[in-house]
């Protein structure tokens, strides 16, 4: 695997304005254009919002286009979470190619203390993605609290995390960031917000990139930026062969 590098766009959404966030983004987008990859944060056409009969795109609405788009235009992945009716609501985190092509991960965990597992259907499928040989586990926000969810099972690289992650919990993000790192001996990758809400709640940003042994690549603070991570393969690989924890885990199957 060549070097992956990943652009993260931590910002402030504009709330239930997918339009206008779509604009915000635009210039943001070409200013990562270099990156393999570029990443967005949760639900960031509208804010993370429940109102999910009011605010969902079909797949071939215009935020996946415009997604779709964008990758094709700047030669880049770009990837970010939306509200998609698919027979139900998801907060789904579509993963666009430069070809054209789109995966994605519907959300596993939802946020009962917000009410989305009111207003939302849970996922039930873990997605990897490929970018440059690269193996990437997707996630969104409150799935990084769930590590059996989460655990590298020999099928990824780096762990993606996006999220709307509230400033009152901003040492929690930072610590299961780092921890998933550690566990699964692959890179994690967290992107949140900054700015105040729809519902009046603050986000302090914090967005962090953690290599393998735990060590911070990026971390950043409270203020809306753009920062590029470089994910160095040579020395994933020397991690895991000196170290070679996987070897001992446990084995298990994961249940719906």
């Amino acid at each position: 695997m060549s070097p992956l590098t990943v652009n993260l766009i931590q910002c402030t959404t504009r709330w239930h304005d997918p339009a206008g966030n779509r604009d915000d983004f635009e210039s943001l987008l070409a200013a990562g254009a270099s990156a393999d990859v570029i990443l967005l944060p949760e639900m960031f056409s509208t804010g993370f919002t429940m109102a999910s009969k009011a605010l969902a795109e079909s797949m071939d609405g215009p935020t996946v286009t415009w997604l779709r788009e964008r990758a094709a235009a700047l030669g880049s992945v770009v990837a970010g979470s939306l509200i998609v009716d698919d027979g139900g609501y998801f907060n789904r985190l579509i993963w666009a190619t430069p070809d054209g092509q789109v995966q994605y991960y519907d959300k596993r965990h939802l946020f009962r203390m917000a009410g989305e597992d009111q207003y939302f259907r849970s996922g039930g499928e873990r997605v990897i993605v490929s970018c440059q040989g690269w193996r990437l586990c997707l996630s969104v926000c409150y799935d990084l609290r769930f590590p059996v969810w989460l655990r590298n099972q020999g099928d990824y690289d780096a762990l993606v995390c996006v999220a709307n992650w509230p400033a009152a919990r901003a040492a929690a993000w930072q610590t299961l960031l780092r921890a998933r790192a550690i566990e699964n001996q692959a890179y994690c990758i967290g992107l949140n917000i900054v700015g105040r809400d729809g519902n009046g709640l603050d986000y302090a940003g914090g967005s962090a990139v953690y290599a393998p042994d735990g060590e911070a690549v990026v971390l950043v603070g409270e203020q809306a930026c753009q920062v590029e991570a470089i994910l160095d393969a040579t020395a994933l690989t020397a991690l895991r062969q000196a170290f070679p924890v996987a070897l001992d885990a446990d084995s298990f199957d994961l249940k719906s």
